[in-house]
């Protein structure tokens, strides 16, 4: 059990790292497996699960290391960043998607039920900030839009 913890730990702390020295050029928001699929519809099935409500409980490594990442909170100089923000809630989905694939080795250093059940709760712990991702994203975009559109100015509301 032990080596198993140890080797979740190493493989977060090492995608951390990896996630900060990807180049955010190799990440398309718009293509596969970043673009919004049509059964989301744009983020709102995700409304469905409440994701506004919720996302902010968990943890973000944004809050940690402020210095590293792009704040999160929208005012007039984090707008200019929305194009960043974008990439990096590809990033961060990148990295929640393949650390459940590197917690599969669990189950060779864990075999039988200790390790199974280890593994579907990493799985399920990851599932979250994927899911958090896919509803931002299309958010950010829109948003990204708008700005482009109106030139940063915000468009009067009726």
């Amino acid at each position: 059990m032990l080596k198993c913890i140890l080797y979740l730990a190493a493989i977060g702390a090492a995608s951390f790292v990896i996630g900060r020295l990807l180049p955010k050029s190799w990440l398309h928001e718009d293509r596969f497996p970043f673009r919004p699929f049509a059964f989301e519809r744009q983020g709102r099935l995700y409304e469905k699960l409440r994701i506004k409500s919720w996302q902010n409980k968990l943890p973000d490594m944004s809050r940690l290391f402020k210095h590293l990442m792009p704040a999160k909170k929208m005012n007039g100089d984090t707008l200019r960043d929305l194009p960043l923000m974008i990439k990096e809630t590809c990033v961060a989905e990148c990295i929640h998607l393949l650390l459940p694939l590197a917690g599969l080795y669990c189950l060779r250093l864990w075999p039988g039920a200790g390790g199974i059940v280890v593994t579907l709760l990493y799985f399920l712990g990851n599932l979250p900030f994927v899911l958090i991702q896919r509803y931002n994203r299309p958010r950010l975009q829109r948003l990204c839009a708008l700005q482009q559109r109106t030139g940063g100015k915000r468009e009067p509301t009726a």
